[in-house]
């Protein structure tokens, strides 16, 4: 039975890109798979194209294929990721100008058509809120983008036109990963109605859910209490591999000589990681019901899957959009033992106070106790005052969130001076100067169709 083996890239923008090497020296790979995107990344890019509008896109992507491509070329691997953000041809262009300064040459196509900016700019009805169904309108004029969640099709598209690399914006994760499995496998995707072809397409969407956070499909970020040490080598860790047969039966393994662990815990883990409904997880691509998956160990590295159930994808696809959410100032401010905790509500008091007497516009100020609660919050209980009083030391965070970005700005100059007239045994201040503007995400939904008819795949070489 025909199969492919697809590694998996990058978990979010930033991460590590030496497994992947490992993956295409030693793991067999015909594909490689990147997400780039987390939840929240294309506010970072945002920030980058306010700067510089020829930027907008994971800038990572440059130098980790200067170091993968001659890899990838020497063995025929070819490579998908999202990492154009909000500026996909931008990526492609400068993937394209460094490989060009080296001699080399590659077919990169771009996937654009999610930016969805203007339909929610311009509509009158609709794309309310997801979760609180607040209407778009009280955001609406301080939106700066908005993209929806592709499928894998545009993906598939590509690689059937030869390209060597598939450059996209925001699509669904597991998508990255579809693709290769669709273009490889000679699976229906389009118009896919019987049980056999939804099947395949949700193992293959399960497939790329397991995938699609780089190590934390192989051991990493493991936390099971009392057997996370067992994980061997993180420092040399294996991303993790699929190699996935025609009728959807899928091994996941990673390259042999690297670190960490693929067993049944570490799978079933990732497998269950942001999911909110395991009988209903929503793509564009497909609905997955994982209830009858199951994991079968086959020891050494190596778990099968099958079982994945498939029905029918909505007529609508998800949207993350971003406003401007006014700004934030912070300050960290340690006190030392003796009464460390009184002294740091005391500090928090006198902040209040000032705040309160200068009329300083603010929507909060948010108070955390660094190696106390910052993790947990509220689920993280605090110890009583007199045992916090023994500390050693408290450090707190304070957070202005205002909608004025002179009260930002002027946030850090409510402290210095209490450094010899405040309480006693200040360990120091950090963040003094560090206003940043804040953007909010609006997630939502939008009309398949509107979107798909402006989708395009281009290629450039």
């Amino acid at each position: 039975m025909k199969s492919i083996r697809i590694g998996a890239g990058l978990g979010f923008y930033g991460d590590n890109w030496e497994p992947v090497a490992a993956s295409i020296e030693r793991g067999g790979v015909q594909f490689i798979a990147s997400d780039h995107l987390a939840e929240l990344t294309l506010a970072i890019l945002q920030k980058d194209r306010q700067r510089d509008p020829a930027l907008g896109y994971a800038r990572d992507v440059v130098p980790m294929l200067l170091k993968l491509w001659p890899l990838m070329r020497e063995r025929g691997v070819r490579f998908v990721c999202n990492a154009g953000g909000l500026n996909p041809r931008g990526a492609a262009q400068a993937v394209l100008a460094a490989f060009q300064a080296k001699g080399w040459q590659a077919k990169v196509a771009v996937v654009s058509g999610d930016d969805v900016l203007p339909q929610l700019q311009s509509a009158e009805a609709g794309f309310d809120h997801l979760f609180t169904q607040e209407s778009v309108a009280g955001v609406r004029e301080r939106l700066v983008f908005a993209n929806a969640y592709v499928g894998a099709k545009p993906i598939v598209d590509a690689l059937d036109a030869g390209a060597d690399i598939v450059i996209t914006g925001r699509v669904a994760d597991a998508a990255l990963f579809l693709g290769p499995l669709v273009h490889g496998l000679g699976w229906t995707l389009a118009g896919a109605t019987s049980e056999q072809d939804l099947n395949r397409l949700a193992q293959g969407l399960t497939v790329g859910h397991l995938l699609e956070c780089s190590g934390q499909g192989s051991g990493g970020n493991f936390g099971s209490q009392g057997a996370w040490q067992a994980i061997p080598d993180l420092a040399h860790i294996g991303y993790p591999i699929a190699e996935v047969f025609e009728d959807g039966t899928a091994l996941i393994t990673k390259a042999p000589d690297t670190g960490g662990r693929i067993n049944f815990d570490t799978v079933r883990q990732q497998l269950l990681y942001e999911v909110h409904n395991p009988h209903a997880y929503f793509s564009p691509d497909v609905v997955l019901d994982m209830g009858h998956i199951t994991l079968h160990d086959e020891g050494f590295d190596r778990v099968r899957l099958t079982g994945a159930r498939g029905s029918a994808p909505t007529d609508t696809l998800k949207v993350v959009a971003g406003f401007r959410d006014g700004f934030k100032a912070e300050v960290t401010w340690g006190f030392s033992w003796p009464d460390a905790w009184d002294k740091a509500q005391a500090a928090q008091a006198t902040i209040r106070t000032l705040l309160k007497d200068k009329r300083i516009p603010h929507d909060e100020l948010y108070v955390e106790y660094p190696g106390l609660n910052s993790a947990h919050g509220a689920l993280a209980p605090l110890p009583k005052a007199d045992a916090l009083n023994q500390s050693n030391e408290i450090w707190t965070r304070l957070v202005l969130r205002t909608q004025d970005k002179a009260a930002a700005d002027g946030f850090g100059r409510l402290f210095p001076w209490i450094g010899l007239s405040g309480p006693a045994y200040t360990c120091g201040f950090t963040g003094l100067h560090n206003t940043s503007e804040l953007l909010g995400i609006w997630p939502t939904l939008i009309p398949r169709e509107v979107v798909e008819q402006g989708v395009r795949v281009e290629l450039l070489s």
